[in-house]
Parts: structure tokens; sequence; C-alpha cells
């Protein structure tokens, strides 16, 4: 049975099979059947080409992504300068992995680009901005090395933000990250997301 040969790398904020040597998930057509398949999960693929299964965020997560989301999506329905996709949206980097941020944003010449056969899957590009928040059950250096993938990879500007402790981490490509120590600071989209700020106050847990 192919499931008692998978290998189970972690069980903690997420789980990591190794098909490697019985099913070619480095073949993105097959990557993306698994998840059409299993569209209940969240899958992603390391450019080693592992599966990595996410969990669920829970309730107090899916509302703040939902918030993100909404923020950076009406910000863009305003400007129209790209496309704005969910959580459910993925890319296969340049590395060959293939990741899908909490939100991302794509300048409009990037996705007109894409040809229209290939924007019914797997986005072959990295998104020019990438929001990342972290849950109850992600590990924050974990998050840290995706955040780090996200800029080796092409981002632009990227933002990993922490509602358990309050912080949020700027990314920008050959700079140092920035950290924001409170969650009364706004975030700045800069030259990527023009006229945008994101109040961190908005993702403050309150009943």
């Amino acid at each position: 049975m192919i499931k008692e040969k998978v290998q189970v790398i972690q069980e903690t904020e997420a789980i990591v099979l190794d098909f490697r040597g019985i099913i070619d998930f480095q073949d993105n057509d097959k990557l993306f059947d698994l998840c059409i398949q299993n569209s209940e999960i969240r899958i992603e693929r390391t450019r080693e080409g592992e599966i990595i299964l996410m969990l669920p965020v829970g309730g107090e997560g899916g509302v703040r992504e939902s918030i993100l989301t909404y923020f950076v999506f009406h910000w863009n329905k305003k400007y129209k300068l790209g496309k704005v996709l969910s959580p459910n949206g993925g890319f296969i980097l340049p590395s060959g992995a293939m990741r899908s941020p909490d939100v991302s944003f794509i300048k409009i010449d990037r996705w007109k680009a894409i040809p229209l056969l290939k924007r019914k899957k797997f986005l072959p590009v990295c998104p020019d901005f990438v929001g990342e928040l972290r849950s109850e059950s992600d590990s924050l250096n974990r998050l840290k090395d995706k955040m780090e993938e996200w800029m080796d990879n092409g981002c632009r500007l990227a933002w990993l933000i922490d509602p358990l402790e309050e912080k949020a981490y700027i990314y920008r490509p050959n700079k140092d990250i920035e950290e924001i120590l409170s969650f009364d600071e706004k975030l700045s989209g800069e030259d990527v997301l023009a006229n945008f700020e994101l109040d961190l106050s908005e993702l403050r847990d309150e009943d």
C-alpha cells in the first residue's frame, strides 16, 4: 500500500509527506489534480518535492485571513492595479516549490502576460506582494523560512503578521527585515501596493 510507504516527516504545525520514488508530485499537473481531489485540505510543495498538508487555522485565524484579504481586495477594487488572490491561489516558484500565501497580489501587466490556460491552474510566477498570518498551529521559524523563500524567488514586498505576539515583519528585496513591535502601527504598501495602508489593530483579538 502506498500509504504504508509514505514517510511522515513532521506532525506539528503541518504534516510533510515524502512521496519521492512513489509518485512524482514534481509534475505540476499531478499536484494540481491532488489539490482538486482534496479541496478541503490546503496543500503546498517544497522545492525538494515534499508535500505539505496545512492544518486548519481555526475560527479566529479564519476571521483574520478574511479581514486581511478584504482590505487588500477593497484597495485593489479602487485602484485596479492588478489581481488579488485568496489563500486558495497557488504559485509555482522558480525554485520548483508550490506555495499559497494567505493573500497575494500580482501587478496587472504580469497577470496579462500569463497565458489564459495557465491562469486556470497554479500560476507560474512569484507574486509581487505576499501577506502571511501566523495562526495558533504555525511555527514562527517555519513561517520566517517561508518568507525568505518568497523573497528569494522574486517577491517585492512581503508581510509576516503575528497576531499571537502582536508583531509584524516586513521583507523587502536585498534589505534587512524590519520588525514592527506593536499592533498600534500601520503597514504601508509602499510602491508595490501604492496608497495602501493596513492598520494592524484591525487584526487584534477582540470579543
